[in-house]
């Protein structure tokens, strides 16, 4: 079991955050369900190019480090919705930052990557 003490020990915290939302898709899905519970169907239309296979591995993570709650409502059709959990929605209030960044700097960014890109 990780302490307080070995989460601080590199980062002060960010490790620990890092260790949470690690994965391409992770911040993505924190931060599509700020606006609500989503059923899987909707969060794949949301965040596209992601598999069927890494997103539901995605969202086993998230839920196994309980910032996800997954509600099965044992329907036929099944349905089953993620929603954030207290944890998930002050980690997702934390992304929203990093979001505004990425929008302010995108033109910057995306020149960037195309001279990125271009190297051999």
């Amino acid at each position: 079991m990780t302490t307080p003490s070995q989460i601080c020990d590199t980062g002060c915290g960010l490790n620990a955050t890092l260790r949470i939302i690690s994965g391409k898709w992770k911040p993505l899905v924190l931060f599509f369900l700020r606006d609500g519970p989503k059923r899987y169907g909707e969060l794949k239309r949301l965040i596209q190019g992601v598999s069927d296979k890494v997103l539901i591995q995605q969202l086993k993570d998230l839920e196994a480090d309980h910032v996800l709650a997954r509600t099965d409502y044992k329907e036929v059709p099944p349905r089953v919705d993620y929603a954030l959990t207290p944890l998930g929605r002050s980690l997702a209030d934390a992304i929203v930052p990093l979001c505004t960044w990425g929008t302010e700097n995108a033109a910057e960014m995306a020149s960037i990557f195309a001279k990125r890109d271009a190297l051999p």
